[in-house]
């Protein structure tokens, strides 16, 4: 197949090393504030996949990223700030990468080259046609993550992806491509730059969107956040107080005996 990877062409830049800091890091700027137009350009793309995930969780599904190396990491980074921020089980959104949890720290040789071992993953998950995966590439090439994508339509379960090569391989694998061309990278090919950028855009999109379709946030609050440290049981009070008329104290009290925004301030208007 013939295509061009433009995260693979050479930088607009040339003789980094010759460069002052501030020169490495406004030239660095400049390519950093295109990200988010060139992810403008996909929001319609976007859309239908959130729309297909909302669907489907609402059937009882789930949602997965597979990736591999910083697309597989930055998968796991917005899976696992779902439960925290929205108070859904920690199942409803899975973050997979390529080579095991072991890949999150260091790189795993080859992993990402193992076109069966994402499907072996998923069905470690009991995968079913209720659940949605994103498959996550700067590339489009990555093995792990088309094989996986393959076997998932094979399997009638609903396959999107994120990647930033027009026309690539997991482009044209995946029901719902989301597809955002950042071009060159500052440092040719160092797709963890910009590449990496507008994936953690997408995903933010994607979770966040999601969530609030499920109704997760009422007005622009997370009710449903976890209280798990200080500063969160804190902002869950002045929540409360903020939706009806008591004072911290009474605020703090409600929350510790419902255990959550939401509970408190239903259980207090009812």
């Amino acid at each position: 197949m013939n295509f061009t990877k433009t995260t693979e062409q050479s930088s607009h830049y040339d003789s980094l090393e010759t460069m002052s800091v501030i020169d490495l890091l406004t030239n660095i700027n400049k390519e950093d504030k295109t990200v988010p137009l060139a992810v403008e350009k996909a929001l319609p793309q976007i859309e239908n996949l959130v729309a297909k995930v909302v669907e489907k969780l609402k059937l009882g599904g789930r949602l997965f990223y597979i990736g591999a190396g910083t697309s597989g990491r930055l998968g796991i980074v917005d899976a696992s700030e779902c439960p925290p921020t929205f108070g859904v089980p920690f199942d409803l959104v899975n973050g997979i990468i390529a080579g095991g949890d072991k890949a999150i720290r260091r790189a795993v040789e080859n992993a990402e080259d193992n076109r069966e071992q994402a499907w072996i993953d998923l069905q470690n998950e009991n995968i079913g046609k209720n659940d949605v995966v994103i498959g996550i590439a700067a590339s489009g090439t990555t093995p792990y993550v088309i094989g996986g994508l393959e076997k998932c339509n094979e399997q009638n379960i609903i396959t999107g992806c994120i990647t930033c090569n027009d026309g690539s391989p997991l482009a044209l694998t995946a029901q719902f491509p989301v597809v955002v061309v950042v071009g060159p990278e500052f440092v040719t090919g160092s797709s963890r730059m910009k590449a990496g950028t507008a994936q953690k855009l997408v995903l933010n999109m994607i979770s966040t969107a999601t969530m609030i379709q499920l109704g997760k946030v009422k007005g622009n609050k997370m009710v449903d956040m976890q209280l798990s440290n200080d500063k969160l049981v804190d902002r869950g009070v002045k929540m409360i107080m903020s939706e009806i008329p008591v004072d911290y104290e009474k605020a703090a009290e409600l929350l510790k005996e419902f255990g959550s925004v939401r509970k408190a301030v239903e259980n207090h208007r009812n």
